[in-house]
């Protein structure tokens, strides 16, 4: 598997997740949430993996979600934030 936002490696029974995005204090985009989900399905199905540890990359574990991916150059109206949030990250919360 290969990820741009995520390290995902896995041995001796531990999936080790690392957000990468250091630059931006790993805050999470559209693209790091389908690696994440990806990476976590992964481990859910391999009988081997009993642990998942969840790191971020840099200085900082996960500012939270990407808002610059909120602007639109069209003048458009936003996603709706709250929409965005029960749709996406709140199931892969509960995942976890």
């Amino acid at each position: 598997m290969h990820f741009e936002c995520i390290r995902f490696e896995t041995g001796a029974g531990i999936a080790r997740i690392s957000l990468n995005r250091p630059e931006r204090l790993n805050a999470f985009n559209q693209e790091m949430l389908k690696e994440l989900r990806e990476a976590l399905e992964h481990s859910a199905d391999d009988a081997q993996t009993r642990v998942i540890l969840i790191t971020g990359c840099g200085r900082g574990f996960c500012a939270g979600q990407d808002l610059t991916e909120r602007k639109t150059d069209d003048g458009q109206l936003p996603r709706d934030l709250g929409e965005s949030l029960e749709k996406n990250y709140h199931p892969l919360i509960r995942r976890l």
